[in-house]
């Protein structure tokens, strides 16, 4: 049975490329879609945070003003959005997108009573566009989400990695790997599983995180019903 009624879901730009650098992987998509509509189908408010790093990351490009760079990766996530969307709806999941910069041809504008309104009626929502300012990430739109529609929890899928470590067990086979970790902790050890602003923002709304591996078979489900998987934060 699940442990929570009501999630945030964090997918990065980078695990819809699947096994590609960029762009987006229809068929891993559509691994993610199956995932999240064993969330839905059980009954749990689910409500999706975008990156768009497969297609831009604004703080990485200096060769460009960073707020244009940071709106060229927030329409990143939308294109993110979109796929997702018809991805979810072939499978039956209802869903909705929401973007924080209007685009109403594509989109309905981030309004969060409507949000809500939408999860109670068992929709998936899927936020996209950060939080439409720039020097925000998408860890903290998520943060920001999950603290406005009153979340039980932030699970941030990560491809490539199973937790929280201390360094890059990609880069460094001794890496240690953490099971619990607070919020201060995050911050007083420099562990870069999410930006300041986001660890800060979750850490002063007592929202807890769970950071796991999304290639894991049922990662996400596993989570959703109170398996220990990965790393809680709280």
């Amino acid at each position: 049975m699940p442990k929570y009624k009501r999630i945030v879901l964090k997918l990065s730009g980078e695990a819809l490329a699947g096994s590609n650098t960029v762009g987006i992987d229809m068929d891993y998509v559509n691994l993610i879609a199956k995932q999240v509509k064993k969330i839905y189908d059980s009954g749990v408010e689910t409500g999706i945070v975008v990156g768009g790093g497969n297609f831009w990351r604004g703080r990485d490009e200096n060769n460009i003003d960073r707020a244009t760079s940071d709106y060229m990766g927030m329409l990143g996530t939308v294109m993110n959005a979109l796929a997702l969307q018809d991805s979810l709806e072939k499978l039956g999941v209802i869903t909705r997108v929401q973007t924080a910069i209007e685009m109403k041809q594509v989109a309905e504008p981030y309004i969060r009573r409507r949000a809500i309104r939408h999860l109670e009626k068992g929709r998936v929502v899927i936020f996209s566009a950060g939080v439409g300012n720039p020097y925000f990430s998408t860890d903290t739109a998520a943060a920001l989400r999950a603290a406005e529609i009153d979340a039980d929890i932030i699970l941030l899928a990560k491809k490539g990695v199973d937790g929280i470590y201390d360094s890059d067990p990609n880069i460094n086979s001794d890496a240690k790997k953490f099971d619990n970790l607070t919020y201060r902790e995050i911050l007083n050890k420099n562990l870069k599983i999410m930006d300041a602003t986001a660890t800060t923002l979750c850490m002063d709304n007592n929202i807890p995180l769970q950071v796991f591996g999304i290639d894991e078979e049922d990662a996400m489900y596993k989570v959703v019903c109170g398996e220990d998987i990965g790393t809680n934060v709280k």
